[in-house]
């Protein structure tokens, strides 16, 4: 079903098909065919104004979104690993995005506790383990109306498993993604749908004031 789905997409500009040619031939981690398809829908869908991306990686994401959204989106995104930081920082400047861009480098947890802005769009995928300690800022930062979309949620399939299934390397990640999904589902504020798209997205709408 999936092959036959990709099959029909169009691709994306020829910059983007080239980076992300590039960053699967050296093993980076970028969202996968089913779900650009589904984030330019989003972006023609909510038209967000303010987009907030937790992991840059080499910024085909961002990119994606700038290239499908509004023209005057503006996406701030947080990365960590500081071999990727110059990657990203030169695919923005190769693509002419630099203005629409405001690229945080560092820790993202210690990053959000210091935003104040809010954002119309906040796109989660990072370090899947550390979704649910980020949940309380990613909350206070999200628009009223605003939407969080959470990528890899079901980390291929493990998490439907027994816990004694699970490799014992990967218990903590599969308890906190378990959790982080059950506080979405059960957030006074969020109303949220899981979808086993791609490695599985969840998408969050926050109450309206």
């Amino acid at each position: 079903m999936r092959t036959f789905i990709n099959s029909l997409d169009t691709g994306n500009t020829p910059f983007l098909d080239e980076l992300e040619c590039s960053a699967l031939s050296e093993e980076v981690p970028i969202i996968r065919k089913e779900m650009q398809s589904f984030i330019k829908t989003l972006l023609a869908l909510a038209k967000p104004q303010k987009i907030l991306e937790v992991g840059t990686a080499v910024g085909f994401s961002t990119l994606l979104m700038c290239e499908y959204g509004r023209p005057d989106l503006h996406i701030t995104t947080i990365e960590n690993y500081e071999k990727r930081i110059p990657l990203a920082k030169e695919n923005f400047k190769k693509a002419g995005r630099e203005d629409q861009i405001t690229f945080l480098e560092g820790d993202a947890g210690e990053i959000l506790k210091k935003l104040e802005d809010s954002y119309d769009l906040i796109f989660m995928d990072a370090a899947k383990g550390q979704y649910i300690h980020w949940l309380p800022d990613v909350v206070r930062l999200l628009a009223p109306g605003g939407i969080l979309m959470s990528d890899n949620v079901l980390q291929e399939g493990e998490l439907i498993e027994s816990h004694y299934l699970v490799e014992r390397r990967n218990r903590t990640i599969y308890k906190r993604m378990r959790d982080y999904l059950f506080e979405l589902k059960h957030h006074p504020q969020l109303t949220t749908s899981i979808i086993p798209l791609g490695d599985g997205v969840s998408v969050s709408v926050k109450e309206e004031l």
